[in-house]
């Protein structure tokens, strides 16, 4: 008979509670059968917390939810926070990192997890220092397709691969007036929908050999990538008229597509849904880490300052279509 004690519920607190990605975070939470304490962010619409977490702590200052962090780490008559959720733009993401470690919380950080690759490298060395993980959410290492994906290639044998990657998920006229359409704050298109799917893709075919950008605007952005087991035309997009007509014609608003050699997979079901998986496995003792992030934020970071590449002989076919 197991005479040990119950594993102590985990205690959360969560930092952009009213950005678009907060509820998936709290939903997970939930599902997982976490507690919320507290939440923060600079803007109070927050209903969305009476449905998970009512009566979580809130807070429109980060001071005072710093303050509220502080004085829980050095309770004696209260737990201090196991875990500090972060949904806040990218460009906040490396500070709130660091406020979870100072205060003695692990962090689980939406991607990117930062924009610029160097410092990867000063948040592990506050790993070290404060004795707490940071976790980032790469959860498309566990959808059910890219699973099947990484047991074929653990099986071997496959030789290079030719992927067409295509990413359409369409955003209104706000995109650009908001932290997103800054690269400065948020790292550009390809940091904001295209950073899942490089780090998928290298994680299942290698690290990147060279590339190649074939296109940069506002609203979309492709390429060609060749890694150490395939070659990759990719196409990343925000354009409501890049979307196949019969996703406009259900009123859908994404698009998601690798073609593998010839298969084509869908991912757009189930993408959203992951959440609950990746907390599942970071307090089950696994997650991803400071260096599993790094090759798709260096390939992104790289993309940035890459000039475009005149007439390529390899464009993704949606590219090839709308330059005629």
């Amino acid at each position: 008979m197991d005479n040990s004690p119950p594993n102590p519920q985990t205690i959360f607190a969560l930092v952009g509670a009213a950005g678009f990605v907060a509820e998936r975070h709290l939903r997970a939470i939930r599902d997982v059968g976490g507690r919320l304490d507290a939440a923060v962010d600079p803007r109070d619409s927050v209903g969305v917390l009476d449905r998970y977490f009512p009566d979580a702590e809130f807070f429109t200052e980060i001071e005072r939810f710093d303050r509220f962090l502080e004085r829980r780490r050095r309770s004696q008559r209260e737990r201090p926070i196991d875990c500090l959720s972060i949904c806040s733009p990218n460009y906040l993401h490396d500070a709130h990192v660091r406020l979870a470690l100072r205060t003695g919380a692990d962090a689980i950080c939406e991607k990117p997890l930062v924009i610029n690759p160097w410092n990867l490298d000063q948040l592990a060395e506050l790993e070290r220092e404060y004795g707490r993980r940071v976790f980032t959410v790469l959860q498309l290492r566990l959808h059910p397709v890219v699973q099947r994906l990484k047991a074929e290639c653990a099986a071997g044998g496959a030789g290079q691969r030719d992927i067409v990657l295509t990413y359409v998920t369409r955003r209104g006229k706000w995109y650009h007036n908001s932290w997103k359409g800054s690269e400065e704050k948020s790292g550009g298109l390809a940091m904001n929908i295209g950073i899942h799917f490089f780090d998928v893709l290298i994680w299942l075919y290698g690290p990147v050999r060279r590339f190649e950008l074939h296109a940069t605007e506002p609203s979309r952005m492709s390429g060609l990538l060749e890694l150490q087991s395939a070659t990759v035309r990719w196409f990343l997009s925000i354009d409501a008229g890049d979307l196949p007509a019969e996703v406009r014609e259900r009123d859908g608003f994404a698009h998601r597509s690798v073609d593998i050699d010839g298969r084509e997979l869908d991912l757009s079901d189930g993408f959203t849904d992951l959440h609950t998986e990746v907390y599942r496995d970071i307090l089950g003792g696994g997650g991803y880490g400071l260096e599993d992030s790094r090759a798709a934020i260096e390939l992104v970071h790289a993309l940035r300052g890459a000039r475009v590449t005149p007439a390529p002989s390899e464009p993704h076919p949606l590219l090839a279509r709308s330059r005629g």
